[in-house]
């Protein structure tokens, strides 16, 4: 297909597709003469999952491209591409590269690791984010009780058993780092969406409230 046509195909404008080109994130088409170039679906499939990254996901376009890259180097392991995406998702949020969190705070989030027997490093980015999330709720005078952390760890682990088993399904190499990456990167505002909602049918059950439960779309 035309360059046009492959725009069409991955809904995206024609000048993004160019500029996704000139940024490296796509790769070339096959030249058949100087004024003619052809595209397939690997370049389709690229393009959703860079509008993923991007606009889904909320990576910068430095985080998309370590992302990318690792994904299109077939040497790299599963964990150390896992990692990448890890990085890549904590960068996407405005700090700056020092730890800005208190001591008690990261430790608290190391005892609740520890205590569920998870194996973790101390460059995961996620005890970063936890930590702040605490003194954020000590800020406002609440202390976030060892029963309300464990629910949800609870959560955090029942949501990583699902992502591991969707890769579980997958038998290429390039599908299961290509699903790890999208994973990772939506998979926190799939587990906020549904979060959410969880909360408000909570709400409405334990405080009575009359919000009419939405039919699901025919």
């Amino acid at each position: 297909m035309k360059i046009s046509g492959l725009a069409e195909r991955a809904g995206v404008a024609l000048s993004t597709l160019k500029y996704y080109q000139r940024e490296g994130l796509v790769p070339e088409g096959v030249h058949r003469n100087a004024n003619q170039v052809d595209y397939d679906e690997t370049h389709v499939q690229r393009l959703r999952l860079i509008r993923a990254l991007l606009e889904v996901g909320g990576l910068s376009m430095a985080g998309a491209k370590d992302v990318l890259r690792t994904l299109d180097d077939a040497a790299k392991p599963l964990a150390e591409t896992f990692e990448i995406a890890q990085a890549a998702l904590a960068r996407r949020r405005p700090s700056s590269a020092a730890s800005t969190t208190s001591t008690a705070a990261r430790s608290r989030v190391h005892h609740l690791a520890q205590s569920r027997g998870w194996c973790i490093s101390d460059e995961n980015p996620g005890l970063e984010v936890a930590a702040e999330a605490i003194e954020g709720m000590l800020a406002i005078k609440h202390e976030p009780s060892p029963e309300y952390l464990d629910a949800y760890a609870d959560a955090a682990e029942a949501a990583a058993r699902a992502d591991l088993q969707a890769l579980s399904l997958l038998s290429e190499q390039d599908q299961i780092a290509e699903l790890m990456v999208v994973g990772t990167v939506l998979g926190d505002p799939l587990f906020a969406g549904l979060r959410r909602l969880a909360q408000q049918d909570a709400t409405r059950e334990m405080f009575s409230t009359t919000t009419t439960p939405q039919e699901p779309p025919s």
